[in-house]
């Protein structure tokens, strides 16, 4: 599958050549942006993505401001450590008038098609169990209006170790890894550092942790997923795929080399 920001990287792309959306990355239409895009405006663009995939999955992330994200209005200035503060689903239980407004259009948006809805930096069960009651709220009031609206499925980032190491304890229709924040935070090293680029990349303890939470969902019938720039790096797939991944979202330039990598692999050493 592929991540992408908008429709624009739609226009020349054929979705019978990839599996689906992985990812899209809403905070980008929430950028540079006065005032925030209305529920309508967000609809439109949910709903094309969904019928430009004609039944593919299209997995949309709410909004994920803050960190190296941030919105004017909405993340909060002065952040004494932003990749540690107010942002992902922590912002968005913080200011529920936008938020709503997005679970509203992502609900109307999925009456078109097989779109599924994931939740960013999710760090304890309580967080996720709120945007369901709030998703299944905006429906009840959608159908309230008039309008149709359906239940997408809901999904969590695994990107916090807390989360992935206690996966269980969480009631996600799906799980997506996010391996750039994923290996941040267990490598305890900026991902925006150059002088510690050695130390942010993946580890045997990242590998373990993707390991766990690909094995709970397999017990448990679930999908797992990573979209994480690790999915795009060729040389790391066959490290992936032993952990049993066997779903992958990366950039679109990166189908082909992560496609042959994908061929070359011949399952673990015996």
């Amino acid at each position: 599958m592929i991540n992408v920001v908008g429709l624009a990287e739609l226009r020349d792309m054929d979705p019978s050549k990839v599996d689906g959306i992985g990812l899209m990355r809403t905070e980008f239409l929430f950028q540079e942006r006065e005032p925030l895009p209305t529920e309508e405006e967000q609809y439109q663009i949910y709903r094309q993505m969904a019928e430009w995939a004609a039944g593919k999955p299209v997995t949309i992330r709410t909004l994920d401001a803050g960190g190296d994200k941030p919105i004017a209005g909405l993340t909060e200035p002065g952040d004494l450590n932003p990749f540690l503060g107010v942002r992902g689903v922590r912002l968005s239980l913080k200011r529920l008038d936008v938020f709503r407004l997005q679970l509203r259009a992502l609900a109307r948006a999925a009456v078109a098609g097989n779109l599924k809805v994931m939740i960013p930096m999710v760090t304890v069960p309580e967080e996720l169990d709120c945007c369901r009651a709030l998703l299944r709220a905006a429906i009840d009031e959608l159908r309230a209006e008039g309008h149709e609206a359906v239940m997408p499925p809901l999904g969590m980032m695994v990107e916090v170790p807390a989360a992935a190491l206690a996966i269980e304890d969480f009631n996600a229709d799906f799980y997506s890894i996010g391996s750039n924040d994923l290996i941040q935070y267990v490598m305890a090293t900026s991902r925006d550092e150059p002088q510690l680029a050695d130390l942010a990349r993946p580890s045997r303890a990242v590998f373990n942790l993707i390991g766990h939470v690909v094995n709970h969902a397999h017990r448990c019938l679930r999908e797992a997923s990573l979209c994480g720039d690790l999915a795009g790096d060729p040389q790391q797939l066959a490290s992936l795929l032993d952990q049993g991944l066997r779903s992958f979202s990366v950039a679109p330039s990166a189908l082909g080399p992560v496609r042959a990598a994908i061929a070359r692999y011949s399952g673990k050493p015996a």
